[in-house]
């Protein structure tokens, strides 16, 4: 099969590093739970959109990112069984070459460039299954969806549009185990 796999909040805890860079900068308090929106700023009253988004952008931001409990080895796993992996991600082009080397491949060093997709249209690429946590990134696009489980997504009705909700690695693995063998078939 092709595996399609998000990185933000779904290999790697994005938003808890936002958080607690924002939070450092501006001497603010929010919690990782108190996001309940894509758009991270509305959390953040009294700061511009501009000042919240400009966190993932500075320089060592994306070594304070930490890989998510298990998607490495899930990851080398597929990869073990014969699927293809692709990493699709919407990666802002200011980030790409620090956030790649300062995190993807440093927790993931089985990975390459060949198996990276940059993009902010996932709906366009082929694969089997996509595992993301942004339901946009879901909706609409040609494979199985899986949604991981984040505070922003965490009130939408993932069974009712089509996707299966998961709260961590070892639900994709079973997940893409039971996939796997109805294609054998």
């Amino acid at each position: 099969m092709t595996i399609l796999i998000d990185m933000d909040d779904t290999i790697e805890s994005l938003l808890k590093a936002w958080v607690r860079g924002v939070n450092s900068k501006y001497g603010r308090s929010v919690s990782y739970e108190e996001i309940d929106s894509w758009d991270v700023s509305l959390a953040y009253p009294g700061l511009t959109h501009e000042q919240v988004y400009a966190v993932p952008l500075e320089k060592g931001f994306w070594k304070t990112v930490e890989p998510i409990p298990g998607a490495a080895e899930a990851i080398q796993r597929f990869m073990a069984a014969g699927h293809e992996v692709f990493i699709v991600t919407a990666t802002p082009y200011e980030s790409v070459t620090e956030k790649m080397s300062d995190l993807l491949f440093r927790y993931f060093p089985f990975l390459s460039w060949k198996q990276l997709i940059i993009t902010s249209r996932k709906q366009l690429i082929r694969g089997d299954v996509l595992i993301d946590d942004g339901v946009h990134n879901l909706e609409g696009g040609d494979y199985i969806k899986i949604l991981m489980t984040a505070p922003h997504n965490r009130n939408y009705d993932a069974e009712a549009n089509g996707m299966i909700r998961v709260d961590n690695w070892a639900e994709i693995e079973e997940i893409i185990r039971s996939i796997s063998a109805e294609h054998e078939r």
